[in-house]
């Protein structure tokens, strides 16, 4: 799987999608629609089954991980019958994207997100936000003892205790910013050291939450809702974000693209437009403790309120250049 979605990824961003198929659905039937959802079912499952009952749309959701998702999808090509893919992160969007391989979003549909959370060229749409954190156990890392920044998790130090997850795709978007703030050298330098610190690999985030809360790491990786959903009376793990600026307050978006081709274009902006409503936005703030991208919106009230002068300052398109990334990784002996 890596692999190929290196070599998917790194290929001259040529040429669109061609021929498109003809519409499935007859006047007496329903539409039906698939979409590659990169996000997990216990996430946006009920999202989507409000979404069926709302528009009269039947949905067939495949879900998996997001690289596995983008690489099926452009295989596939012409050929796919994902009508939308929804990822978990933008940086898989925007390298589906640069293929040409998604349909221009309307202006007046993108517009309703915030410019931080879309793709300057209508390619694809956030639909939600999650803080890159570090996850921490409260009893045996104490607030003085925490890293300012991102850069220290490669000290000496750390060694045994940390926990991440290289063959997550949120992290692999996450070196993708690494290399656009620090460049490849100190990138790869940083690797290297917490590489050094022996840090125990997870398959993705929450598994590091809990090992946090249980005291079987110090500190993990993460994105900062998961606490939010697992925490209960007494949870030993806490979020802990880098003095402003710092490379390792990355705020994440998750969206959606259209497969350039689809034969349901106008019902497929429809589920977009029904995702960036009111009713879908109030769930991922208050559901899933996620920030909301359509301003306005509440957030639950556990989550902070983001303040965009601690946030580092990284354009979307340097979070898509993912082939060199999973390169990197995949050098080092991470993926």
């Amino acid at each position: 799987m890596g692999l190929a979605l290196l070599s998917l990824l790194t290929l001259a961003c040529s040429g669109h999608v061609d021929d498109r198929a003809e519409a499935a659905a007859t006047p007496d039937q329903p539409v039906s629609l698939t979409i590659y959802s990169g996000r997990s079912e216990s996430l946006v499952g009920p999202l989507f089954e409000a979404l069926e009952s709302e528009l009269g749309f039947e949905l067939d959701v495949q879900y998996g991980d997001t690289p596995d998702l983008v690489t099926r999808m452009l295989t596939e090509g012409a050929e796919s019958p994902a009508d939308l893919l929804f990822a978990q992160d933008s940086g898989h969007l925007g390298a589906v994207g640069a293929r040409g391989a998604f349909e221009t979003l309307p202006a007046e549909l993108i517009e309703k997100v915030d410019p931080h959370y879309r793709d300057p060229d209508g390619q694809w749409v956030g639909t939600s936000g999650r803080l890159r954190v570090l996850v921490v156990n409260a009893g045996k890392v104490s607030e003085d003892a925490r890293p300012t920044s991102l850069r220290e998790l490669a000290e000496p130090a750390w060694q045994g205790r940390l926990g991440w997850a290289p063959t997550n795709g949120s992290l692999q978007t996450h070196v993708s910013a690494l290399r656009a703030v620090w460049g490849e050298d100190e990138t790869r330098t940083w690797l290297q050291g917490v590489k050094a610190n022996a840090p125990t690999a997870y398959p993705k985030n929450s598994p590091q939450v809990e090992a946090a809360h249980a005291g079987e790491i110090d500190v993990g990786w993460v994105n900062h809702y998961y606490l939010h959903r697992l925490k209960t009376d007494g949870y030993q793990a806490t979020n802990h974000s880098f003095a402003a600026g710092d490379a390792g307050n990355l705020l994440m978006v998750s969206g959606v693209g259209l497969r350039a081709g689809t034969p349901h274009r106008e019902e497929a902006l429809q589920v977009v437009d029904w995702l960036l409503g009111e009713e879908a936005q109030a769930a991922f703030a208050t559901e899933n403790f996620e920030y909301p991208t359509v301003p306005g919106t509440p957030l639950h009230p556990d989550v902070p309120p983001l303040d965009p002068t601690t946030l580092v300052d990284v354009p979307q398109s340097a979070l898509a250049d993912l082939g060199p990334s999973r390169a990197l990784l995949q050098e080092l002996g991470l993926l």
